[in-house]
């Protein structure tokens, strides 16, 4: 396959990528698999998708603010913590076995798929907070941030969850803000990656178009359905990431 076929097929793949992931996250599901097919090592492939997937969630955030389901401020702390957090997982990963995760997360994430199905809390309308913003920066942001640095698959799906299990945020907002500590952990991780010189920048920057034309669809349908759209799709990714994870355990032992 030539190389401008390979990038075009690739900028589709990050499109699909983009509007999933900002609507429920698990963009990486297509991506990072695409870009081993395309004969990157798997640290290229997750150096390359990282600086593709900012500019993606990145487009999502910027289109929620200008809706106004985001409030920069309120969010800062979150954002600090996420960073710092996603920054030391992406230091640690290159230190640390991840098997014990690749355990876990599929085994959380089919909980996390039961919560969403048959939540009642799980709405276009705000429920009970259960804790305050500074100690939900503090547990959310570090350890999802964190995760995301270290590990990384349903990264989307897990902040969405905090946001409505502790905060009580419907699922418009908590789309929105997951999208913006998303933003914040890719980049934390992409800054890790840059120093490794891992990213390969001509196929990053051609997905990036792709990622951001599917992230302001998947915005526009989020504003648009709301719950209606958001917690089928969050159910099926959740299955889709556990589902995957577990094979691979499964083939690769």
């Amino acid at each position: 396959m030539e190389f401008i076929e390979l990038v075009l097929l690739l900028s589709a793949v990050a499109l699909v990528a983009g509007c999933v992931d900002t609507i429920a996250g698990g963009g990486g599901l297509l991506s990072i698999p695409a870009l081993l097919w395309a004969g990157l090592s798997p640290v290229e492939s997750l150096a390359t998708n990282k600086a593709q997937a900012v500019f993606g969630s990145g487009t999502a955030t910027v289109q929620f603010i200008r809706r106004g389901l985001i409030a920069p401020r309120g969010t800062a702390l979150a954002v600090l913590c996420t960073f710092v957090g996603a920054a030391f997982g992406a230091w640690l990963v290159q230190r640390l076995d991840s098997t014990l995760l690749e355990g876990l997360i599929p085994l959380l994430l089919i909980a996390f798929a039961l919560y969403f199905w048959r939540s009642p809390r799980l709405s276009d309308l705000d429920s009970h907070q259960r804790l305050n913003e500074s100690l939900f920066a503090v547990l959310v942001g570090l350890g999802v941030g964190f995760y995301d640095g270290f590990f990384g698959p349903g990264t989307g799906t897990f902040f969405a969850l905090g946001y409505v299990a502790l905060l009580g945020y419907n699922l418009r907002r908590a789309t929105a803000h997951s999208k913006a500590l998303n933003f914040t952990s890719n980049l934390a991780a992409l800054l890790c990656f840059v120093q490794g010189g891992h990213i390969l920048w001509p196929i990053a920057l051609a997905m990036a178009l792709g990622q951001m034309i599917g992230a302001w669809i998947g915005a526009h349908l989020v504003l648009r359905h709301g719950a209606a759209l958001v917690r089928p799709v969050l159910v099926v990714v959740s299955l889709t990431v556990s589902g995957k994870l577990l094979w691979e355990r499964v083939v690769g032992g």
